[in-house]
């Protein structure tokens, strides 16, 4: 079982940019593929990135492809998302999760760190 703290959320501009960090724990963590997910209020929760165990492949939703970035560190247990160019649309809940095939979240969820997009 992983347990996962997501941490980085904030306001910003559009056309900014935030870096969001999930620090992990449990001794699966560097063998497990990581995602990045969100949820905008009224909103289901969707998918946004997906990282490899080695970090050597990642995968995006559509809506943040060439603005966003996964990353991971499996030495200090965390996965990162860079997001650029960020637009009122990106506001939501985001939250960080082990992920099944594409992009299935599989484990539980953390409490999530608020991003919102405004001027």
């Amino acid at each position: 079982q992983v347990h996962l703290v997501e941490s980085g959320g904030g306001l910003a501009q559009p056309g900014g940019s935030l870096r969001l960090s999930c620090a992990a724990s449990g001794r699966t963590f560097s063998s497990l593929p990581m995602g990045w997910f969100r949820q905008a209020p009224g909103k289901e929760r969707e998918f946004v990135a997906r990282v490899n165990w080695s970090g050597g492949s990642t995968s995006y939703a559509d809506s943040v492809k060439g603005r966003f970035t996964i990353s991971r560190d499996n030495a200090k247990n965390m996965v990162y998302l860079q997001m650029n160019s960020l637009k009122p649309e990106d506001t939501a809940v985001y939250y960080c999760n082990t992920v099944l095939g594409d992009s299935t979240p599989s484990g539980s969820w953390g409490q999530g760190t608020q991003v919102t997009v405004s001027s």
